[in-house]
């Protein structure tokens, strides 16, 4: 199973595409889509989803996982992180593919075990897992590639209990 793993924002959207197949995670491709702060909202968004819709196309992912939006100590990141959330699920809506949303805690209990997890703890854990070389860059990339894991673990599961 592919799964696609998206970290939103407007300025850094991170993307992760990994394959769990016979209980092994295997990193497919990552990376981060950017934009300029000094480009209008609209053309920010639209790249985004250009470039996300390319990378849809290219992997076919089976599913495609974001974090639920979070209230936390910035609000005044939620409202762009809000518009590259709603592209993200545009996107999924017209891939028709499966949507998992998770929150940021549930995310680091799937990858560390502990829901109170560092972002170190995170990058640390996404890089064994992955047997990647080195810790992916940026960050977002990191919690995109740590996304699609969860996601990955969360759509088996249900496969599973809906085989019952």
């Amino acid at each position: 199973m592919l799964a696609l793993g998206i970290d939103p924002g407007t300025a850094i959207c991170g993307y992760g595409i990994v394959d769990y197949s016979d209980g092994k995670l295997t990193a497919k491709n990552y990376g981060a889509i950017t934009t300029s702060p000094q480009a209008r909202m609209q053309d920010r968004l639209l790249k985004i989803y250009m470039e996300l819709d390319i990378i849809i196309k290219k992997f076919q992912p089976e599913v495609i996982g974001v974090e639920k939006l979070f209230f936390g100590k910035n609000s005044t990141t939620a409202i762009p992180v809000g518009q590259a959330r709603g592209i993200v699920l545009l996107c999924a809506a017209q891939n028709n593919l499966d949507l998992v949303e998770i929150t940021p805690n549930e995310v680091k209990m799937s990858i560390t075990g502990y829901g109170g997890a560092t972002k170190e703890q995170v990058i640390y854990m996404v890089t064994k897992i992955l047997n990647l070389d080195a810790p992916p860059k940026p960050d977002d990339t990191a919690d995109a590639l740590a996304i699609a894991i969860a996601a990955a673990y969360e759509a088996n599961s249900l496969q599973r209990r809906n085989n019952f």
